[in-house]
């Protein structure tokens, strides 16, 4: 195959993912999905590798590309089929994360599958959102290990009642599960209309060839890190249950054979939610090194080839069952990539950004009257670390999310809620010759009694600066002007005001000869 009939297979893989996710987002019911974008689609080849993505959400598709393998080497697959998870040690990210695959048949043989992974604002936890201060598992909802949600085409009744009995507005979540259900029937056609126009073989013969060139562009950006070992640590600022200061330390080994990442030397397990499964973890440093790779790098197996990772077995990027996992995939992640990038800013200082805001700042808000039940999730934005090549971007979703926050109109219009202010946090962006992105500042007031539930990070450790640049300004939650503890669930009252403010970017350059600043503690 040519370079042209290569890239333009690549393309058509990717238009795939792309129509799913159009599919996915105009059919949904939540304004987390349809409004805030927080779906990811993907197509893997039979074997459960990764063939192509949708620019979506990271730590959705390289979660989905380290566990894929296993998910589906243990199901007995039929033409109809589609498999719906979230449990977060089988493949999942942390439980409102529901996950469907279906495979693609011709003529009687296995030739690939798609996926597509959305946030359910409910998945049966107590707390709004699914998202609570959670110390188990257990308390974060309901678990859903792989199981066929539809079997040889038929809608598994038991198994899909089962699920929305447990959300507090099943109309809602039934809308979401049809849309996903929707996402992947559009993949499949469009998959196999593909493959049926190609032919299986010569279509496994240019997944091949996407495989080796993805391995070669990755390989070659890669080289440019110099051969050594680099190494880094920072700090989640607690868990929500009395552990504070957690360490995530990482070694990076650059050879020519590739790079390997230890987190050997990383916390163990906590009591609270910022565990990580090691799928999770394995996203964040996929991404990390997918942004050293030329913008064409197909998005495949092949080009994680080169990458490897190890955390030891119970610690907080490799935690095990029941450990609570909820804010690991949108907190402890984002650190994951902090840590990396601080490790490659000694090897490639003129490449390597500032830390960025380091939080997804999680808002969960639910209804207090079991007689008229909502529920509303967002994460919130906030301020880019600043590089060689310019000044952080403010008040927007950095790293492992690429969501967007909920639109003004349709949070008010939609729930018992006002937004008093959004604006940019002026000044909280890091220093330097290069300043950080600033933080956003996002005010509500409540217009009926509420449950809240906040996991945020960067209150205490602050986004380190790099080249001598000077730290972003930690986040700050309050309630009627007093502060709140980074994670916490409350109820709140009617005219009650929560502010959040989000960290700013960390700043780039100031000392030609510093590297990359150790992260601050900021105390009150």
């Amino acid at each position: 195959m040519n370079a042209i009939d290569l890239g333009l297979f690549a393309s058509r893989l990717d238009a795939v993912c792309e129509e799913m996710g159009a599919v996915l987002r105009q059919a949904a019911f939540s304004t987390n999905i349809r409004d805030r974008l927080d779906f990811s689609c993907a197509v893997f080849d039979r074997a459960g590798r990764l063939c192509a993505q949708a620019a979506h959400i990271p730590v959705h598709l390289g979660s989905m590309a380290h566990a894929m393998a296993d998910i589906v080497g243990a199901v007995d697959w039929a033409a109809g089929d589609m498999l719906v998870l979230n449990d977060p040690f089988l493949g999942g990210t942390h439980l409102p994360d529901v996950t469907l695959v279906a495979p693609l048949f011709s003529s009687g043989r296995l030739i690939a599958f798609v996926a597509n992974r959305a946030h359910h604002a409910d998945i049966g936890a107590s707390a709004p959102g699914s998202m609570p201060v959670s110390r188990t598992l257990a308390e974060e909802g309901l678990v859903i290990a792989p199981v066929h949600l539809i079997r040889c085409g038929r809608l598994r009744q038991s198994v899909y009642s089962r699920i929305l009995a447990v959300t507090r507005n099943p109309d809602e979540a039934g809308g979401d599960f049809m849309a996903q259900i929707g996402a992947n029937h559009r993949g499949l056609e469009r998959l196999g209309q593909l493959v049926e126009r190609m032919g299986v073989s010569a279509y496994a013969a240019a997944l091949d060839e996407l495989n080796d060139y993805g391995e070669r562009l990755a390989r070659g950006a890669l080289a440019a890190i110099p051969s050594g070992v680099y190494r880094f640590e920072d700090y989640m600022d607690d868990d929500g249950q009395g552990t504070t200061a957690i360490p995530i330390r990482v070694t990076i080994q650059a050879s020519e054979a590739g790079v390997h990442v230890d987190f050997s030397g990383t916390a163990g397990q906590v009591p609270g939610n910022i565990n990580c499964p090691l799928a999770v973890a394995a996203a964040a440093v996929f991404y990390a090194f997918r942004c050293l790779m030329p913008p064409q790098t197909p998005a495949c197996a092949g080009s994680l080839r080169p990458i490897s990772l190890a955390a030891p077995v119970g610690s907080l990027l490799n935690a095990q069952r029941p450990a609570a996992v909820a804010a690991g995939n949108v907190e402890t992640s984002s650190r994951v990539v902090d840590v990396v990038l601080g490790a490659l800013a000694a090897a490639l200082p003129e490449r390597i950004p500032a830390a960025s805001q380091g939080s997804m700042n999680n808002l969960a808000i639910g209804s207090a009257d079991p007689d008229a039940p909502w529920d509303y999730y967002e994460t919130i934005g906030g301020g880019m670390g600043a590089g060689a090549q310019g000044g952080g971007w403010s008040g927007v979703h950095t790293h492992m999310t690429n969501t967007l926050n909920t639109p003004i109109e349709v949070l008010e219009s939609r729930y018992p809620i006002r937004v008093t202010r959004y604006a940019l946090r002026g000044g909280s962006g890091g220093r330097g010759t290069r300043t950080g992105g600033a933080g956003l500042l996002r005010e509500l007031i409540f217009l009926a009694p509420a449950e809240v539930a906040l996991l945020t990070e960067r209150r205490r450790f602050t986004p380190w600066g790099s080249a001598g640049g000077a730290p972003g300004s930690p986040g700050r939650n309050r309630l009627n002007g007093q502060d709140l503890p980074s994670k916490l669930s409350l109820r709140v009252a009617r005219g009650d005001r929560l502010t959040i403010e989000t960290p700013g970017g960390g700043g780039w350059g100031a000392d030609a000869e510093a590297v990359c600043t150790a992260p601050t503690r900021h105390d009150d």
